[in-house]
């Protein structure tokens, strides 16, 4: 049996860090601290000792005073000195104990504040540099703008030494955490069909007889002014920033969606639970896994167009199939069901808020996720958290999942709670850390959910529990005791040769297969998307721009429509079209 003492932990190791945060280094502090103690603990012996002396002082001085001119009143003289010898003794180690304790108290905030100073002055000039090369690399293009042939070569712009460069991949710079922006509210919903006259030609075969790709192109090594780009987006919502292809990778948002499907084994596992706090677990253990394909994908998905679509039929393999559709443009939302014929349905409604924040990029799904199994009726409900791209001007990019996952059975009342640590800088924990508790009704914990979000989740059954002491802020701490953890879930290896192929798993590498019979509006004819996948960047970028813009053209089309309609008193709702025979 193990103990679980259970309270927000924080998250990760970060030992490979290269920034000199040397004042903050643990033994110096620890040192410190014991030193200081070590005098404490003399303080309070020299005050114990001061009491116990002033006492047996204050009684010899009553003595004498009660044997005043009898024969013992030479001897009772000489134990009153004696006595106040020790008191004076005493009280000078007290003293010096004193002035030791102040003496290392300020030695050491001396060296502190000079730390601290240090420290202040290494950002500054951080900042000083970032906004340095952000000027020379405006210059450098305003210069081969007015004159492209003199640039053959490479440019390169060195930082002199103490600062920091984007050259070197291991000097990773971290980004505080900030507060996550507001949340916005979709209050209408309109379609209308797009195709995108791709051409749908390719060999298939039957899907019971199909075998799934494997591989997809290399991607190229194209290289990108980021700063010139990201510059003027500070603050801005990035679905509505005209942004090449060299940001994204090959698949569109709505595929991504579609790719937390990845482990639908798990509510295959739920669907035949006879507990539901059993399938509480499991349900947290795939909510947790859709973040697993992220950790190294910092590029973001197509934006999809408005009614664009996606079906991805898994019946004979995985017994599900799922499909998607962008039902609004500004504010990005999709709409998501997946039907299964072993025992769950799913379906969800998000919308997208995304800000470049100048050091990193925040993007917060908001809607709900609904999940119900057919046998039980259980119906569990939750949201997504936030995912942060850090490093955007210098270093190399990694993303954080940060927040708290509120899942609730609307059938039982059941709840799990998981919180997704953030990255910290002193933090000694596992990185990606996530914990989670399992609750009944009533409040009573049953399962401790732990792991990290990019590779396992385990529950432990909790068989008893008690308060602990006190923690940093005086509230008590929850003593959980529970049986050997199991395990719920394991992330799947990435194909071979995943760094070149965007690191795609490998139903990533599947969902942008063309496939026939598929609509007009899928994904998967998407040229700019396509023509990315296959390497060709420069052609990619001219379709994005023609999808674009046609979009932005039939948006204003619509809006000029739906104004003469509000003229004009009529009622100017989306009509599905009709079939032809």
């Amino acid at each position: 049996m193990t103990l679980h003492n259970f309270f927000p932990i924080r998250n990760p190791n970060h030992s490979d860090i290269k920034i000199a945060f040397f004042f903050f280094d643990r033994a110096l502090t620890q040192g410190v601290l014991k030193t200081l103690a070590n005098k404490l603990d003399d303080l309070s012996t020299c005050n114990e000792l001061i009491g116990k002396h002033g006492t047996a002082l204050q009684r010899s001085l009553s003595e004498l005073e009660e044997l005043r001119g009898s024969n013992d009143s030479i001897d009772k003289v000489k134990a009153v000195n004696e006595r106040a010898t020790l008191f004076r003794i005493t009280s000078n180690a007290m003293i010096n104990a004193c002035r030791d304790f102040l003496d290392v108290a300020e030695s050491h905030s001396r060296k502190w504040q000079k730390a601290l100073q240090y420290e202040r002055e290494q950002r500054h000039h951080l900042e000083e540099t970032i906004e340095q090369l952000a000027k020379q690399h405006n210059s450098l293009e305003r210069a081969w703008r007015e004159n492209p042939t003199s640039y053959t070569g490479e440019t390169h712009i060195t930082i002199s030494k103490g600062d920091a460069s984007d050259e070197n991949d291991d000097a990773e710079f971290f980004d505080a955490m900030e507060d996550s922006p507001a949340f916005i509210t979709v209050t209408a919903i309109k379609r209308c069909a797009m195709s995108f006259l791709q051409d749908t030609s390719g060999t298939n075969h039957t899907q019971l007889q199909r075998t799934r790709r494997s591989r997809i192109p290399d991607k190229p090594n194209y290289s990108l002014n980021l700063w010139s780009i990201m510059k003027n987006c500070i603050g801005k919502e990035l679905s509505k920033i005209p942004m090449p292809v060299n940001f994204n990778e090959p698949l569109s948002m709505l595929q991504r969606l579609t790719e937390d499907l990845e482990y639908s084994g798990l509510l295959d596992r739920a669907a035949r639970c006879d507990s539901s706090l059993e399938q509480m677990c499991l349900v947290a253990a795939f909510s947790v896994s859709s973040y697993s394909t992220t950790v190294h994908r910092t590029a973001k998905p197509f934006n999809p167009l408005l009614g664009e679509t996606y079906e991805l039929d898994r019946l004979d393999e995985y017994g599900y199939r799922s499909i998607s559709e962008q039902v609004s443009h500004h504010p990005p939302a999709a709409a998501h069901h997946v039907m299964s014929q072993r025992g769950w349905t799913l379906w969800q409604h998000i919308t997208i808020d995304s800000k470049f924040r100048g050091k990193y990029i925040s993007v917060v799904p908001l809607g709900n996720i609904h999940l119900q199994f057919h046998s039980s009726g259980n119906h569990y409900v939750w949201s997504k958290v936030t995912s942060t791209v850090h490093n955007i001007i210098v270093g190399k990019l990694w993303i954080d999942q940060s927040g708290d996952i509120d899942i609730v059975n609307n059938t039982t009342k059941d709840t799990c709670r998981l919180k997704f640590s953030p990255y910290s800088y002193f933090s000694r924990e596992v990185p990606r850390k996530v914990t989670g508790v399992v609750e009944d009704r009533e409040g009573t914990a049953h399962y401790i959910l732990s792991g990290t979000w990019d590779d396992r989740m385990e529950s432990s059954k909790i068989v008893d529990s008690s308060q602990g002491c006190g923690g940093s802020e005086g509230k008590q701490k929850t003593v959980y005791q529970t049986l050997q953890p199991k395990l719920l879930w394991k992330k799947y290896p990435l194909p071979d040769n995943a760094e070149n192929m965007h690191f795609f798993s490998s139903l990533a590498l599947t969902l942008n297969e063309p496939e026939e019979g598929v609509a007009p509006t899928d994904s998967r004819l998407r040229p700019d998307q396509r023509l990315m996948e296959v390497g060709l960047w420069d052609e990619a970028n001219s379709q994005k721009q023609r999808l674009e813009e046609r979009q932005r053209l039939e948006r204003k089309r619509k809006e000029a429509q739906a104004n003469q309609a509000l003229e004009e008193g009529e009622n100017m709702g989306n009509q599905p079209k009709q079939q032809t025979q």
